[in-house]
């Protein structure tokens, strides 16, 4: 017999697809380089609405995500309890990743909440897969404007990833590494010297995509006041 929460999700899904629109769907890819296959093609503000009558509620989400449905799959990080949020549930989603937008939804949303988010920036730096190496830096990023009791320590000992991690020729990649650079700097200015030291190396480096990471935040650093 299937779940309740199996049940709602597919009735849920059902009402997603009654409601998409393909040209919304078309303009997902052509309009923002979101690029997926399971889309019906529904506003971001349509499903806040929809999932702010749902929340919070972690085994539906956990239903929802596994639809596969890029919407049904949005909707889940904003119901999701991030308290009940395992490091296996982390770990699973970030593998399902597929596009920017769910990776960024859900760093922003959810993961950056959870108890063990410090735990992953490290292990999914380390992976090839370009949606995972990307979480890594998203959720740094999210952590940077979010966790306000986080020790400085920490964003220190994430800085060398971002230097490790610099070389990767992939935009969706490198953007991340720069915003999580950004916000770190905005965010906690007394870290600035050991910003300042990474990007000044960096910026230095023979290899052009390392040289992009940081170009943006030479420039902020360089500017009147550091803004």
């Amino acid at each position: 017999m299937a779940k309740n929460s199996d049940t709602r999700a597919a009735a849920l899904v059902a009402q997603l697809h009654a409601e998409g629109d393909p040209q919304a769907r078309a303009d997902l890819g052509r309009r923002y380089g979101i690029q997926t296959d399971n889309a019906v093609g529904l506003s971001r503000a349509r499903m806040k609405t929809i999932a702010a009558a749902l929340a919070p509620d972690h085994e539906l989400a956990l239903s929802l995500w596994a639809t596969g449905l890029y919407e049904a799959r949005t909707i889940a990080t904003y119901i999701d309890d991030p308290r009940l949020v395992s490091v296996d549930q982390l770990d699973t989603w970030c593998a399902d990743f597929d596009n920017w937008a769910i990776v960024d939804g859900a760093c922003f949303t959810l993961f950056d909440k959870a108890p063990d988010a410090w735990s992953r920036l490290e292990p999914w730096a380390g992976s090839d897969r370009e949606f995972t190496k990307r979480a890594s830096f998203a959720l740094l990023w999210a952590l940077a404007l979010h966790d306000k009791d986080a020790a400085d320590s920490l964003f220190s000992d994430a800085l060398p990833l971002i230097e490790a991690n610099a070389h990767d020729p992939r935009p969706l990649v490198t953007k991340a590494q720069t915003m999580a650079l950004r916000a770190i700097l905005h965010q906690r200015p007394q870290l600035r010297p050991e910003v300042d030291d990474l990007v000044n190396r960096l910026a230095l480096s023979t290899d052009a995509p390392t040289r992009r990471v940081v170009r943006p935040i030479v420039k902020i650093l360089h500017s009147t006041g550091g803004e």
